[in-house]
């Protein structure tokens, strides 16, 4: 069954909305699997599997005003050029004091986003990978560079990466000597995502924050529809957790590396279900 092309419930215009939805449908640095472009159709589509009351929380969506302006058309671009046209986009939305979320494609969106906020914006990536390499495959701007490249546009000190257990040798050293902020997935199944949020908490204070979210941070046992997936992940009520403790610190957001040629759908719901808990808390936590 087709349903509307457009994120379920996002039924206001972009003047009168807070949040604003857009797709990025760009995998052309993607190195194992293809196919993350593809992703914010699917998450739309899956989107409206969902009630807009939240019976955990006892809110309703309903009561929430988001736009969902489309993808922009980058699927041909260069690296350096999609980065341009997200950066510019972001900048507009951010401009009208909205709200962004962008539906990938893969994570070398992120950085373009990034640029468009203030260099003193914190951020907080969940993902499987360090993502520190300076180049990979001659790119700079390649999926498994971006919080190098983020690093070039915000202090390596408003910097924090979750869940990862996956980094080149060199690479990840080179993350500890220039002491990015991360902790691995092994240390948060021992201790608990509780305690690694209240030391991420400590290390990012009340800083503004970004939040991006590569979704193979997630276990392959519930997300295996990703681009470079890996064993031994989050949970998605990890991940919810992350986002009910930094909502009201949160300016923006992106859900990347859904790849729907992988599975029967459940990651792109997953992703759906994630934007949808995104809009709600930092409404309700942040501008109520």
């Amino acid at each position: 069954m087709n349903f509307p092309d457009y994120f379920a419930d996002a039924e206001s215009s972009f003047d009168e909305a807070e949040f604003i939805i857009f797709g990025v449908p760009y995998d052309k640095t993607s190195s194992f699997r293809k196919g993350a472009s593809k992703a914010p159709k699917e998450i739309r589509q899956s989107s409206w599997n969902f009630e807009t009351y939240n019976l955990k929380t006892g809110k309703d969506l309903r009561d929430i005003k988001f736009h969902d302006f489309g993808d922009l058309d980058v699927k041909n671009d260069s690296p350096q050029d999609m980065i341009k046209k997200v950066r510019d986009f972001t900048s507009k939305i951010l401009e009208k004091n909205k709200f962004p979320i962008a539906l990938g494609g893969e994570h070398s969106i992120t950085p373009g986003i990034i640029q468009a906020y203030p260099k003193d914006t914190a951020v907080l990536s969940l993902d499987a990978h360090i993502d520190f390499r300076q180049k990979y495959e001659n790119e700079p701007y390649n999926h498994a560079c971006i919080i190098r490249r983020i690093a070039d546009h915000i202090d390596i000190k408003n910097i924090a990466v979750l869940g990862i257990r996956s980094a080149d040798k060199e690479e990840f050293e080179d993350a500890k000597k220039q002491d990015l902020f991360s902790i691995d997935s092994f240390e948060i199944k021992k201790s608990g995502i509780t305690k690694a949020l209240d030391k991420t908490k400590d290390f990012l204070k009340d800083k503004n924050l970004y939040l991006t979210l590569d979704i193979d941070v997630i276990d392959l046992t519930y997300a295996p529809g990703t681009s470079t997936p890996e064993p031994f992940g989050l949970t998605t009520f990890d991940v919810l957790e992350c986002i009910e403790c930094f909502s009201p610190q949160l300016l923006g957001f992106d859900v990347v590396e859904v790849c729907p040629p992988y599975d029967k759908g459940q990651t792109a719901l997953i992703a759906a279900k994630l934007v949808r808990n995104i809009i709600e808390n930092v409404y309700f936590k942040k501008f109520r």
